[in-house]
This record gives C-alpha cells, structure tokens and sequence, in this order.
C-alpha cells in the first residue's frame, strides 16, 4: 500500500474514532452533558495521542484542531453542573495543549505557541498543577529546539518546581533531561551531566510517588539514551553520542513510529560527523522505508540537514545518499 493511501486509511478510522456522533454512539449531547460523555471526550483526546505516537503531527493536527473545537461547543452550547464544566475546561487545556504538541512536530512553531499560550492561560485560570507542568515542559522542549536555551531553561525550572510537589519520579526525569538539553546548549557541561544523571537516577524510581501521567509514559530508557547521545553530539564527542543513539533505538518500543524514525536521523547525523560516512549513508538511506508512515516537520528537517552533510563530502557512497534522500524530500513535498 502506498504512504498517502496507508495514511489516509489511518486517519479516516481515526476520525471516525475522534467524530461525535460515530455509527454505534449516542446522539451528541445537545442538552445536559454527564460523566459518560465526558468520559467518551477523553478517550477521543487518548486516540489523537496514540495516533501522533505513530505517525507523527503534520496530518493528525487537524483531527486534534476538530476535537478542540468540539469540546469548546460543548462547553458553550449545552449545559452541566460545575465539577463537569471544570473538566470539560481542563480537557479544552490538554487539547489545546495536544494541538500545540503537533504544530510543534510539524515544525510550525508559531502556531505550537499560540496553543500553548491558550493552555497555559487554562492552567492558570483552574490552577491545575498538571497542566501547568505540562505546558511548561512543552515549552521549554520548544526554546531549546530554536536556540533559545536560557529560556528553555528557566521553562524547565518552573516545570520542575511544580513537578516536585506533584510527586511523580517519571515526570521529575522527564523534565531533568530538558534542563540537561537547556544546560549543554548554554555550554555547560558539568551541569548538564549532573542533570543527566539526576533524569536515570529518577527514572529508577518510578515505583515510587505518585504514577506518571499518560501524556509522559513515551518517557523511560529510550529517551534517556537519546538525551545522553544528544548530550555527547552537542559537546562535539561523536562517536559516544552514535553508540547511545543506536540504544536509544533498539530500546525505543515500534508504537513510536515517529520518535523511531527522529532517532534513526538523528544517529544517521551523529556518524556522518564522527568521520563514519559510508555507515551514516547507509543509515539515513535506510531509514527512508521508514519515513513512508510518518509526516513529520522535524523529521524532514533533519533529513534535510543530512542530505546537506552527505553533500558536503566528496565519498561516492555520500554523494549517492544525497541524492536520493533530496530526491525522497522532493517526492514527499509533491505528495
């Protein structure tokens, strides 16, 4: 089956997954609204997250942009008693937030901030600890990804004052690694690493304290051998950042398509720039039998940055690569 048609078959049972009302549900809610449709509101949110795990935000933002602006309508045209409303508010958070999340991955960051300022605001005004983390964490992934590490952070430090008190050992990981990522970037290196080994000594943890929630559950051995092989790529030792990114890869569970194919570009890059260029063509060519069931903006741009490394080398096996990971960018961008 072709990439377009697997994607579009994907993601039509996918909306019908996200659609209220679908062929075996009730009639949407046009009066009260209770717990059960609430609950089936959330399990729509639940699909949208297990949908981006697998292929990526470029063609699943516009089901989460639809979600977002069902539960807005719910939430102005019909009516409940006040402990729903507070949820249904806090699900319009998480929602926004999730659509920043897949602007993010698309790479339209404007748009990703916007979302996130929208959840932000939702946070604040329900004071939801949750959510403000969260966010905050997004953000700071976000300010990391453009150059901006000091805002990055400072983001981080505000998610984990808040994720301390949470009580969750996994979310305090999850956030110690982007402080880690904000600290290598601003050139600190022994910070950075104390960071680093802060995120595996939590991650140890996570019988203890509160459970994580489901929004980080991507987060655990796989991430944490990325973080270090990026850790290593920024500070200019190469080949340790390759061997924790082939790690980072075999331990990666096949549900995260997108993180799987980020990873195998990321390590493609990394072995290009410790000298290995005929295994990082071999690598970056591979991966393109990958990429036909992810659409996403990070990933292209990355596939991007290592069809203009391979360019700049003179090795047949380079120049080779090159081309025919242009030529897949080309194709993917007409499709």
């Amino acid at each position: 089956m072709e990439r377009r048609a697997f994607l579009t078959d994907s993601l039509g049972a996918a909306a019908g997954v996200v659609s209220l009302p679908s062929a075996a549900s009730r009639p949407e809610p046009t009066g009260a609204v209770g717990t059960s449709d609430l609950f089936e509101l959330r399990q729509q949110l639940h699909s949208l997250y297990q949908l981006d795990d697998a292929f990526g935000g470029d063609e699943v933002r516009s089901l989460a942009q639809r979600h977002l602006r069902r539960i807005r309508r719910v939430i102005n045209t019909t009516t409940y008693p006040d402990t729903i409303g507070r949820q249904l508010q806090l699900l319009a958070g998480e929602t926004a937030e999730q659509c920043g999340w897949l602007a993010y991955d698309a790479d339209d960051q404007d748009a990703a901030r916007r979302y996130w300022g929208e959840a932000l605001a939702t946070a604040t005004m329900l004071r939801d600890a949750g959510l403000e983390i969260l966010v905050l964490a997004s953000m700071a992934m976000q300010a990391n990804h453009e150059g901006r590490p000091r805002d990055g952070l400072d983001l981080s430090h505000a998610a984990q004052e808040r994720a301390q008190k949470y009580g969750s050992p996994t979310l305090q990981s999850l956030i110690a690694a982007r402080e880690a990522r904000a600290l290598s970037l601003l050139n600190d290196k022994a910070a950075a690493t104390k960071k680093l080994t802060d995120a595996m000594r939590l991650a140890e943890r996570i019988d203890r304290g509160r459970p994580s929630p489901t929004w980080a559950a991507f987060h655990g051995p796989a991430e944490l051998d990325y973080a270090q092989g990026t850790f290593y790529s920024e500070i200019g030792h190469h080949s340790a950042a390759s061997t924790f990114l082939r790690a980072a890869l075999s331990h990666q569970d096949r549900t995260y398509g997108r993180n799987r194919a980020l990873y195998r570009i990321t390590l493609s890059r990394s072995l290009i720039q410790a000298g290995e260029v005929d295994e990082g063509a071999a690598v970056a060519v591979e991966s393109l039998q990958h990429l036909d069931e992810v659409e996403s903006g990070r990933v292209m741009r990355g596939l991007r940055e290592v069809a203009g490394q391979l360019g700049n080398v003179s090795a047949v096996s380079a120049r080779s690569a090159c081309a025919e990971l242009t030529e897949y960018v080309h194709a993917k961008g007409a499709a």
